[in-house]
């Protein structure tokens, strides 16, 4: 009897399937309902950058997890990866582009697995997937400023303390960051600044369910790093560190 990792997978980017764009889009996913990347820069991303979004599809056509990335213009030195990680690598992007930069490096912003399929332990294969896609547009790096899955349990605890924690065998404690780790990725460094997200605090309250009627520091469902919250000021504004991570792509 074939297991659930077993089963092929079907993968088509959005330059092929145009027509999966909104299910990419509206796939159930465990990100928290305030991490909200700008529509406009999404659009613009898939759009003139469609071969890098990849969707998963099971048997019945549907999409089953998906994996977001752009391409950027890096000289391969660990000290020119941005602080500001997502948010700055998607700047990047933009400016890479417009200004016709050799863009020679692949970096994954996101991927996600439907929580309804993650027995088929989806992850790990769709991160090959990526990677196969960045060979095939002749990238020999793919760079990630990534979210680690167990962080959230200990907001409290600097990323740079979390990610020094590994197991017995040396592979990163955190299970996201060992999937990189197995893959072939080096942990790189930390982007204490990888995403900025502001709102009100009614706004905050709406994502989170939580009342918010103190200024401080707030623990959030799904957060890395405590909220901060600002009453006087009817403001909350959460800053999340990921940790950069790069893939070579040569094969060996």
């Amino acid at each position: 009897m074939s297991s659930a990792t077993d089963i092929p997978l079907k993968v088509a980017s959005l330059a092929e399937r145009p027509d999966l764009e909104e299910a990419m889009l509206t796939m159930d996913s465990t990100w928290p309902a305030y991490v909200r990347p700008d529509p406009v820069l999404v659009h613009w991303v898939f759009e003139r950058h469609a071969r890098f979004q990849l969707v998963v599809l099971d048997e019945e056509e549907r999409v089953v997890a998906r994996a977001a990335s752009v391409p950027v213009s890096w000289d391969g030195t660990d000290a020119s990866l941005p602080d500001t990680g997502w948010d700055g690598i998607l700047r990047q992007c933009v400016e890479d582009t417009y200004r016709g930069a050799p863009l020679n490096t692949l970096c994954a912003l996101e991927i996600a697995v439907d929580p309804h399929h993650k027995a088929r332990r989806l992850s790990g294969r769709v991160l090959d997937a990526l990677k196969e896609a960045g060979r095939g547009a002749g990238h020999g790096d793919m760079i990630a400023p990534v979210r680690p899955s167990g962080k959230h349990a200990r907001p409290r605890l600097s990323m740079e303390e979390y990610v020094r924690h590994t197991r017995e065998d040396g592979l990163p404690d955190d299970p996201w960051l060992r999937v990189h780790v197995r893959s072939g990725a080096r942990v790189v460094k930390v982007c204490p600044v990888s995403m900025t997200i502001s709102g009100s605090l009614d706004q905050w309250r709406g994502w989170t369910g939580l009342p918010l009627d103190h200024s401080g520091t707030v623990d959030v469902p799904g957060a890395l790093s405590p909220l901060r919250v600002d009453t006087g000021h009817d403001h909350a504004v959460y800053i999340e560190p990921n940790v950069w991570v790069h893939h070579p792509l040569a094969r060996t």
